[in-house]
């Protein structure tokens, strides 16, 4: 089972710096949410997992390797990323799309050989999408969509899987039905599985483990009724939130909230 973990990690952009001194560990065949105000950090921490932003300073390890020392190929067959909104070139159908998957267990001219197309037909069933085989991406519903980079994502045969707001812009029901999806990979195939959501309760409902950033620091992290508190949320989100148990699931969500007492905003409102 692949293994992540961070050491004294500091993430920016030129001389600013976002992320000071982080130190994380992913436990292994687990969902770890990720969760934190905008402009904290979190997808520029999930792209300097995956190697694709370049820390500053400290290490990310994968399976107790340095990953800037790790080959590139070497990275595509333990990990796979989803970033936030990606874009299919016009035209491209759904297999076509899930193929790239294949692309780090292909070699020479990268035709795709009867594992690759197994694969791939696999990809197409578990995400629903066989009838959809030779449409295009870009006629998808946004559901269909996301499933569709889903099963790409999957298609590279990663034992570890890194999202960023895999949600956005979905409905109710899209929204469930890809978080449904991912739980279901993570229970049947026990992959490990990283994501960025904006949605508290959903971020909650489906992890085993919360990470909450503010500041480019880790606030708090540890199971979902440890990182749901009204507390944890006044820290994180400068918010004054009522969590209870849904009795459905069984975990904490945020039933309400409202914005602590700002005295800027107030002394603005009324110079009004």
């Amino acid at each position: 089972m692949v293994s992540l973990s961070t050491e004294n990690l500091e993430i920016g952009y030129s001389e600013k710096v976002i992320v000071k001194d982080l130190n994380l560990r992913i436990p292994p065949g687990e969902i770890t949410t990720i969760i934190g105000p905008n402009g904290c950090g979190k997808s520029t921490i999930l792209k300097t997992l995956a190697r694709i932003h370049e820390a500053k300073a400290g290490v990310v390890y994968l399976d107790g390797k340095m990953i800037h020392k790790m080959p590139t190929k070497e990275i595509a067959k333990k990990m796979a990323i989803l970033p936030q909104s990606p874009e299919a070139p016009t035209g491209l159908t759904v297999y076509e799309l899930i193929s790239y998957g294949r692309s780090p267990h292909q070699s020479g001219f990268g035709r795709l050989a009867d594992k690759d197309r197994q694969v791939i037909e696999w990809a197409l069933g578990v995400t629903g999408l066989l009838p959809l085989s030779h449409q295009a991406v870009d006629t998808l519903s946004g559901g269909q969509r996301q499933r569709a980079w889903i099963a790409m994502a999957i298609a590279q045969e990663t034992d570890l899987l890194l999202l960023d707001e895999p949600t956005t812009y979905l409905d109710m029901a899209h929204q469930l039905e890809v978080l449904k999806l991912l739980e279901l990979l993570n229970k049947e195939q026990n992959r490990t599985i990283v994501m960025v959501i904006h949605d508290l309760n959903h971020a909650a409902r489906f992890a085993h483990h919360m990470v909450a950033l503010n500041g480019g620091r880790v606030i708090k992290e540890g199971a979902a009724v440890e990182i749901m508190t009204s507390e944890v949320l006044k820290d994180v989100f400068h918010i004054d939130a009522e969590v209870v148990q849904d009795p459905r699931t069984q975990k904490p969500v945020c039933l309400s909230y409202d914005l602590l007492d700002n005295p800027r905003l107030s002394k603005e409102a009324a110079s009004f």
